[in-house]
């Protein structure tokens, strides 16, 4: 595990990562009324490069392409220095949430046609669409406040949920045209999007302040509103609110930190797993009876310091994935230095395959593997699901996070601005 530099006493959102990602349809198949075929392929974003690599979505997982994602950088930054307000957040995220670097790419997604990816620029504060052919922009969406997260995509494909980080807010964009289609309210800090599959309501997850050091537990009330936000994804209108606070005092674990980060729900959406800052190790949900079922804590590294002050934007653990049948969970076990395949029934961890910083894990096209981003090593490695042994790793840019199934034209190439 490479040092950890020195946070600072910030608030700004959290830039981690964390959804899951459903193994998407046949690398084939023709988008709605476009006769081109299409690739499935797997975006990595190198988030203090400013690309995304583009790799293949199973087997040797090996690299494609590359797309620069800050192609209107010099713009940018002729802005951003002629706006104070904008230049101190700007600094402020790279020397909080960037661990001294700037935050260029947090999340992509595609458009169902495979001819454009969609990306959030925490940095930025922005989220554009680029063109995979010539690697211009089609459009750019600046979001209220001052800094761009996590984002989720409609089962459909058609739309867009970016998280505001610093005004509490979630947009929702057609992925097309980028124009927005609605937003909602949330609590502190907006970060992890999910939308169910039935394309009706978005979950949010808001994790509060991670860039402050009141980390010990008595001082958790600090951290802010942290809840989970459900929306219907229509109107975009409140549905409900999930408060982890009274469920994890009502087991016993008063200090553990309510801010939920990564999750994944089950095939049939009745359970929901997910992590929350500073816990090696992750909750069972049931959605039904609004209740945690099960706990998980998995194994420390000997070798990580127990102070919390250390964790990286206050996560122990930052990642988590599902195989497609249901059977397997996989998590990223981001300051321990290890990911593992977790079986869901007995919740009986698999083989600690060592990992530097993993920060995200998602599924490859098959479904058969898990694949982890290793932000200290500038790596993406794939876990088997059915033996949770590691298959291959493959190197990318620098600090990989998000890792997200896709589409490109068959014939795709990196464009020459990429």
């Amino acid at each position: 595990m490479p040092v950890f530099r020195r946070r600072h006493l910030c608030s700004v959102a959290a830039a981690l990562a964390l959804t899951v990602t459903v193994p998407a349809t046949a690398a084939t198949a023709a988008a709605p009324g476009s006769s081109a075929a299409l690739r499935e392929v797997l975006f990595v974003g190198n988030n203090w490069d400013g690309t995304a690599d583009v790799i293949r979505s199973t087997g040797d997982f090996a690299k494609i392409g590359r797309i620069n994602v800050i192609p209107d950088k010099d713009e940018r930054m002729a802005a951003i220095n002629a706006d104070p307000i904008k230049w101190i957040y700007f600094m402020a995220i790279r020397n909080s949430v960037g661990e001294g670097h700037d935050q260029f790419v947090d999340d992509m997604y595609s458009t169902p046609d495979g001819t454009s990816v969609v990306v959030s620029r925490p940095s930025f504060a922005d989220v554009v669409s680029i063109d995979l052919a010539s690697g211009r922009l089609n459009w750019r969406f600046p979001v209220s406040g001052y800094r761009s997260d996590h984002m989720a995509v409609s089962p459909d494909g058609k739309r867009v949920a970016v998280s505001a980080s610093t005004s509490n807010t979630v947009h929702v964009l057609d992925i097309v045209s980028g124009k927005e289609l609605g937003k909602f309210g949330t609590g502190d800090k907006p970060h992890e999007n999910i939308f169910t599959q039935d394309g009706k309501y978005i979950y949010n997850m808001a994790i509060g302040d991670v860039n402050t050091q009141t980390d010990a537990p008595w001082l958790d009330w600090t951290k802010g509103d942290r809840r989970i936000t459900v929306v219907d994804a229509t109107t975009y209108k409140q549905v409900k609110v999930i408060d982890m606070r009274p469920q994890l005092d009502a087991l016993g674990l008063k200090d553990h930190s309510d801010a939920v980060r990564p999750a994944v729900f089950s095939p049939d959406e009745s359970k929901l797993y997910f992590q929350v800052s500073f816990f090696n190790g992750f909750f069972e949900y049931d959605i039904a009876t609004d209740k945690i079922t099960r706990t998980k804590t998995l194994p420390e590294n000997p070798a990580t310091s127990d102070d919390r002050t250390t964790f990286v934007n206050d996560s122990r653990h930052h990642g988590i994935s599902m195989s497609p049948d249901g059977r397997k969970l996989c998590v990223a076990g981001t300051m321990d230095d290890y990911a593992t395949v977790v079986d869901r029934a007995t919740l009986q961890e698999g083989p600690l395959v060592t990992a530097s910083k993993p920060y995200w894990a998602t599924v490859s096209g098959d479904g058969k593997s898990c694949v982890v981003s290793e932000s200290g090593t500038d790596q993406v490695m794939a876990i088997d699901f059915a033996t949770g042994k590691k298959v291959v790793s493959v190197p990318v840019g620098d600090h990989p996070q998000r890792v997200r199934l896709g589409k490109v034209q068959a014939d795709w190439t990196s464009p020459s601005a990429g």
